[in-house]
């Protein structure tokens, strides 16, 4: 290795650190001694996050403004992005952060003066391998809790396959030619489309020991039923509920629901099982991961006809994740009853799959979704009331039903083996 390079690979680093604390974004974490703390150490915790469910063509010239919603904010920011099912290496031209406009969450205006370019080893242009993701260099840039925010990528080059998420449930834009990563009025972004292109997470810096809570789950976590446009999935409304606890004690939510996903097979996205590592334990602070997942391989093709298989399936979830110092929470499959992949002999599995998460002590507390949703009338189905009229998914109602019915309480704590604590359903 040449000097030259080596030299710059030290200087890096040393720049980032720079701006940033002339920025104000990072605080000191010592004292001198006899002096009192000036405050908490701050670290990385995940705010937002989409998993990586397929591919669409790419877009080779055009810039694509990704609109995301934080959960916890703090004073700076990273960003990933993934070629992970891409076929050939990605090539990105340039990528910038800015705040959202407020009051216009289908806008792609940038708030004046917020947009930063997104760094990689202090380059703006970046290459990724096939079947990799790339995080950035710190951004300063100050990001709020509950806020829009604007990730911008312009791939100049045909790349191949673009990796995305496919159910963004909200309007993204695409400016057809040249880079416009840039451009704060957003006039550029004349089209709009319905998916996240490249970017999976977003970190932010924070003085909140709380880290990060991962829910893992198919399209009821992804949001499918809930409005368009108004970030009402269940792990949005989670979101809103921790905002309440004080700022110390409060998680960043992550949601990992990927439409078609399944526990076992690989599908709509890789599986569950598959995706563990990428989506969930390699996230900044995650302390918790909250598991739905189940009803596309009773339901599917091929169907789990043997509940053993998704019970064995989850311990090895549990016991994965616990070798990471994260804790599981395990929900019960939610009714289907009505639904047109509805049978007898389907429900049979169901309910000896939910018996499993609520007595076999797989997990370390169990939050029972079945009973929190279901009609007592007609227990395979889920109440009128939070159905959208597909007896499989949730509307508005019934995605703020599965989030009440979380304690709080049980997010934050260790670990604890095989000693499942059992949640009511609010």
């Amino acid at each position: 290795m040449s000097r030259a390079i080596m030299f710059r690979r030290r200087l890096v680093p040393l720049a980032t650190a720079l701006v940033l604390a002339s920025t104000g974004v990072i605080a000191e974490a010592r004292s001198a001694p006899g002096r009192s703390s000036p405050g908490p150490a701050r670290t990385w915790t995940g705010t937002w996050e989409a998993a990586a469910s397929g591919t669409a063509p790419a877009l080779p010239g055009a810039s694509i403004r990704n609109v995301v919603r934080t959960s916890v904010g703090g004073g700076a920011a990273r960003v990933r992005l993934s070629n992970r099912l891409g076929t050939r290496p990605l090539r990105l031209g340039s990528v910038t952060l800015a705040l959202q406009l407020p009051g216009e969450p289908g806008s792609p205006r940038a708030v004046a003066g917020s947009v930063r370019a997104v760094t990689f080893a202090g380059a703006r242009s970046v290459t990724v391998p096939a079947g990799k993701d790339l995080v950035s260099d710190p951004v300063a840039l100050r990001v709020p809790a509950d806020a829009g925010l604007l990730v911008s990528v312009h791939t100049p080059l045909d790349s191949g396959p673009a990796t995305y998420h496919r159910s963004a449930l909200r309007t993204n834009f695409v400016a057809p030619g040249g880079d416009r990563t840039a451009q704060e009025s957003g006039a550029a972004y004349t089209t709009g489309v319905g998916s996240w292109y490249y970017v999976t997470g977003v970190d932010v810096l924070a003085a909140s020991a709380a880290g990060s809570v991962v829910a893992l789950g198919d399209s009821i976590t992804d949001g499918t039923g809930s409005s368009f446009g108004a970030d009402r999935r269940w792990p949005d409304r989670l979101a809103a509920r921790l905002r309440g606890l004080p700022a110390h004690r409060r998680p960043g939510v992550l949601n990992a629901g990927i439409s078609g996903n399944r526990l076992l097979l690989d599908g709509r996205g890789p599986s569950a099982l598959a995706r563990l590592d990428s989506d969930v334990l390699s996230r900044a602070g995650v302390r918790t991961v909250i598991v739905l997942e189940g009803v596309n391989d009773i339901k599917g093709t091929p169907e789990q006809t043997d509940p053993r298989a998704l019970e064995d399936a989850y311990r090895l979830v549990v016991r994965r994740a616990h070798a990471r110092g994260v804790r599981v929470v395990g929900a019960t499959i939610t009714p289907y009853g009505g639904h047109g992949a509805y049978t007898p002999a389907r429900e049979s599995v169901r309910q000896a799959v939910n018996t499993a998460i609520r007595t076999h002590r797989i997990f370390d507390a169990v939050v029972d979704l079945d009973a929190a949703v279901r009609d007592p009338a007609r227990p395979d189905r889920i109440l009128p009331a939070y159905d959208p009229g597909d007896h499989l998914h949730f509307n508005d109602a019934g995605m703020r039903a599965l989030a009440d019915a979380i304690d709080l309480r049980t997010l934050t704590a260790r670990p604890h083996g095989h000693r499942p604590s059992r949640l009511s359903p609010r």
